[in-house]
């Protein structure tokens, strides 16, 4: 039953997908967090009076819909490739994958667009209350457009509250209120939108520590920074926290994930968290080298994160892909075999009630759904294919983490000098200042290289392999949408990073 699947076709159709992903997200970010900070400045301008907020709150808000408009063209682009590229995923989880999207589109969506006018044009037009819930609205409706697209990517990394139907060969939603509330969705929903807010205060950070360094706008660079610092340091205490509840999560449901950006390859209880290393990334499971040329752990942390309990056991990529009898896991092995006997009897079911046969129906169903739970694993070939790239997924996952340590000192930092009012004394931290949009940017590029590399090869955990989720295209096809995304992508990006810089060099208008 297993067709033959064209290894190049796949890999350029994911290369396409993450390259409009990863584009997607240079935006998104921004959106959602500047969205709530412009909102908070816009509050204190209709609290005071004060057109020196009002002018801050203006130019903020400039930026924000040159992001907001180059986000929403590569967001389209990205849910057209669903149809193109991935028809079988489309065809086989349509039924729940579209529900979220569709609620995203005419409802959070359309809150947002409908206030998004407002909020730049209604100066002078509408009331100053009715202005500032609209900028409201917009924050409210970006995110809740967050909440949508997350939830239904939640639902690919934990699959809940659906059945596989027989007949149809498609995935159905049996609860909607458990993929709403599925717990990855929860993690995944304020660990995306706190780094978010993170990002945006860097972006934030950044360019009023340029206006500083050039003696421009200064009163207005140090009220953006105090503002910004705040809630980035809020916000960069509550990614800690909705990461690690992300970890766990993973450990419960996405457990090769956990092993892989962990680099462990052999289970252990009391298993030590690496803090620093250099994995050795021709390392392949079942082999005897070593998995990292460099390391330095904390003995016992990752038992206590995976798990809430120190000393207990964590599994390795090994002991998944094998199996550990002593700790009760099944390898993925006899998870194939239990696929490929759930896919055969599928077939004999569907054979059958055609041919009017409804006893030998009924009896392939019945063994059918003894081992349906198993039938993604039926479309590999070998155990090891279940094994994500693991240094791709150990090196972003440490960058990552790193990189959130330092956020929250550079934010204090700022906080500790504006309040000595000695900012502007402190060249070595507005320099440093300075480049902590493009440390946000890669921090929050590689959160979601570890969600999306670390489960491959799974389209949907488990239950549909990224090979079986593919469209039936040449692999010229696919190189040519590749290179045409590529060329269009960079073209906006350039056009952003262009009109941004116009309107920076620009500058708020004139305090008065």
């Amino acid at each position: 039953m297993i067709e033959h699947i064209d290894p190049s076709m796949v890999n350029w159709a994911r290369a396409q997908f993450a390259l409009t992903a990863m584009y997607h997200w240079l935006f998104v970010p921004l959106t959602l967090g500047l969205s709530w900070i412009i909102a908070f400045y816009h509050t204190i301008y209709v609290k005071t009076g004060s057109e020196q907020w009002k002018s801050l709150t203006k130019f903020w808000m400039k930026l924000f819909g040159i992001n907001f408009a180059i986000g929403v063209a590569t967001g389209i682009i990205l849910e057209f490739e669903f149809g193109t590229n991935w028809s079988n995923y489309s065809w086989m989880v349509g039924d729940i994958f579209g529900a979220p999207l569709a609620i995203e589109g005419l409802f959070a969506f359309f809150l947002e667009a409908t206030f998004f006018a407002v909020m730049f044009f209604g100066w002078n037009r509408v009331s100053k209350r009715f202005h500032l819930f609209s900028t409201w609205m917009v924050a409210v409706g970006s995110n809740m457009s967050a909440v949508w697209i997350l939830v239904a990517n939640a639902w690919m990394q934990h699959p809940v509250g659906q059945a596989f139907n027989p007949d149809t060969a498609r995935f159905e939603m049996q609860n909607f209120s458990d993929v709403v509330f599925n717990p990855v969705a929860v993690s995944k929903f304020t660990h995306a939108t706190s780094s978010s807010m993170l990002f945006s205060a860097l972006f934030i950070i950044s360019i009023s520590s340029f206006y500083l360094l050039k003696r421009r706008h200064v009163k207005m660079a140090k009220r953006s920074i105090v503002v910004a610092a705040v809630f980035g340091l809020l916000s960069s205490t509550f990614t800690g926290f909705t990461g690690d509840e992300a970890a766990f999560e993973n450990a419960r449901y996405q457990p090769m994930k956990l092993a892989a950006y962990e680099g462990l390859y052999k289970g252990e209880k009391n298993a030590g968290l690496v803090a620093l290393g250099i994995i050795n990334s021709k390392k392949l499971a079942g082999d005897d080298q070593g998995a990292f040329s460099f390391e330095i752990r904390i003995p016992g942390l990752l038992s206590l994160l995976a798990n809430r309990s120190l000393g207990s056991f964590v599994p390795g990529i090994e002991d998944l892909v094998y199996g550990n009898a002593e700790e009760g896991i099944m390898g993925v092995g006899e998870k194939i075999e239990k696929g490929r006997v759930a896919l055969a009897k599928l077939d004999q079911y569907k054979k059958a009630k055609q041919a009017g046969d409804q006893a030998k129906a009924s009896a392939a169903l019945s063994i059918f759904d003894e081992n349906k739970e198993y039938l993604g694993y039926g479309f590999l070939e070998r155990p090891e294919d279940a094994v994500p790239p693991v240094a791709m997924s150990f090196n972003s996952f440490h960058i990552m983490v790193a990189l959130g340590t330092l956020f929250p000192l550079v934010c204090l930092a700022f906080l500790y000098f504006s309040f000595k009012d000695t900012l502007l004394q402190q060249r070595w931290l507005l320099v440093a200042g300075t480049t902590m949009v493009f440390l946000g940017m890669i921090a929050s590029q590689a959160g979601w290289v570890v969600a999306e590399v670390g489960r491959q090869p799974w389209a949907i955990q488990g239950l549909l392999p990224v090979t079986v989720a593919r469209s039936n295209l040449t692999v010229g096809t696919v190189q040519a949408t590749f290179f045409m995304f590529l060329v269009l992508f960079t073209v906006l990006l350039i056009a952003e990073i262009s009109i941004m810089a116009k309107q920076i060099s620009i500058g708020p208008e004139e305090e008065k």
